[in-house]
């Protein structure tokens, strides 16, 4: 397998481009939406769950799946060709139900959108690892993730705006560019013949899905069997983090507006110079992982992480001036987002050199399985404690999940630069 080109690779990106926009606009608005309902912070946080029960489940079959089929188009392509545009319309339907003000309407539509959105992310993750050799893939997740970061960036900052405009049209512009991006992967990102079939030849659908869930079986006792531990603490890492930094992403809107006194709007765009920096240093975050390990690399943007969560908590807790405390977050989520670019280039990469080319597809849908996870925990439980002690616990339970993170990634004896 060679180097990928520079070119290709950008290309590629726009798969997590599409994505990245999508999501920040959904968990910054979403449980705004959901408070016209009189809903408790509790029951927000289980609604925002949704998008991370279908992944946990679906993703790692999916992956797995996509390692398993044959089409014309390759392996990968056939999920991101049919999910892609359903997904983006259910997204773009999201401001209308809250018009129409009607709960389960909003709820149909949140489970349709979400269920679409799982069937092609793992197979979009999963194409990286496909073109990439072991030793270019932290630069490679670098590139694609500057261009995730380019995408959440986008989302925030003209998010804002378009938001404070008319708050439908950040969901409708979010929707369309994602669709258009992630054509754009299916028309220029051409996958290896030997993953492609010709028209007269056929595949049984029902013997892909049997060995699919066998596989996936087997991968899972591969992470609680194996004596060599590396694989669990490596995903019970990621586990940790993800339940830390999505409670953050879901309930900080939230926090700014009803706990620091600034509005929502405001206060996604500091969750976007949280971007801007993710963005603008991953690709440096790559080169830092094959320089130095990647797990000191991503031991450092922890310690960076958990830094800007306890900072931020102490300024809001000493500091009654609001413009002031506003500035100081912006100045603490613009650093936090380079630690985080430390963390999440390096740990995909980390997870898929602990098996083989065949089953890469697999091991993705395991990093999803325990990202997706986190993210089934995170809200649910960050908002009972919100419900019960107050908006200052978020903060809290973010950098406790971040310390235990740094604890068990300390045991991970696998997974670097091959």
């Amino acid at each position: 397998m060679k180097k990928p080109k520079f070119s290709t690779l950008f290309l590629l990106g726009f798969g997590f481009f599409g994505i990245s926009i999508v999501w920040p606009l959904y968990n910054a608005y979403v449980p705004i939406f959901l408070k016209d309902f009189s809903l408790s912070s509790t029951s927000i946080g289980f609604i925002m769950t949704i998008d991370n029960i279908f992944a946990i489940f679906m993703l790692p079959l999916i992956g797995v799946l996509s390692d398993q089929t044959r089409t014309r188009l390759g392996r990968r392509m056939p999920y991101i060709l049919f999910g892609a545009p359903l997904a983006g319309l259910f997204f773009a339907l999201i401001p209308i139900t809250r018009e129409l003000h009607l709960l389960w309407f909003m709820m149909l539509n949140i489970i349709f959108m979400n269920f679409f959105m799982a069937l092609f992310r793992s197979p979009v993750i999963a194409l990286m690892p496909d073109i990439t050799p072991s030793k270019y893939r932290s630069q490679a997740n670098g590139i694609i993730n500057f261009m995730g970061g380019l995408g959440a960036l986008i989302a925030y900052f003209v998010g804002k705006p378009l938001y404070d405009k008319n708050y439908a049209l950040p969901f409708w512009l979010g929707a369309l560019v994602m669709v258009i991006a992630l054509i754009l992967v299916v028309f220029f990102i051409k996958e290896d013949e030997k993953y492609r079939i010709k028209n007269e030849e056929k595949i049984k659908l029902n013997n892909v899905f049997k060995k699919s869930f066998s596989e996936l079986i087997v991968n899972l006792k591969e992470v609680f069997a194996s004596k060599e531990k590396s694989l669990l603490m490596m995903l019970l890492s990621i586990l940790f983090w993800f339940v830390g930094y999505n409670a953050l992403e879901t309930f900080f809107t939230s926090y700014a507006k009803f706990r620091v006194g600034i509005s929502e709007s405001t206060g996604a765009l500091i969750l976007g110079f949280f971007s801007l920096t993710f963005m603008l240093f991953s690709i440096p975050a790559g080169f830092i992982g094959y320089k130095i390990g990647r797990k000191k690399a991503m031991s450092i943007g922890l310690l960076i992480v958990v830094s800007i969560t306890i900072l931020t908590m102490i300024s809001v807790w000493t500091i009654n001036e609001v413009k002031l405390l506003t500035y100081i977050m912006f100045i603490l989520f613009a650093l936090g987002g380079i630690g985080w670019g430390m963390v999440n280039v390096n740990s995909l990469p980390t997870v898929v050199d602990m098996t083989v080319e065949e089953k890469v597809g697999g091991y993705t849908g395991l990093y999803y399985f325990f990202s997706m996870s986190a993210n089934i925990i995170a809200p649910p439980l960050a908002g009972f404690f919100i419900d019960k002690m107050g908006y200052d616990s978020l903060i809290i339970f973010s950098a406790v999940f971040f310390i235990i993170a740094i604890i068990t990634l300390q045991y991970v004896k696998k997974g670097d630069v091959r």
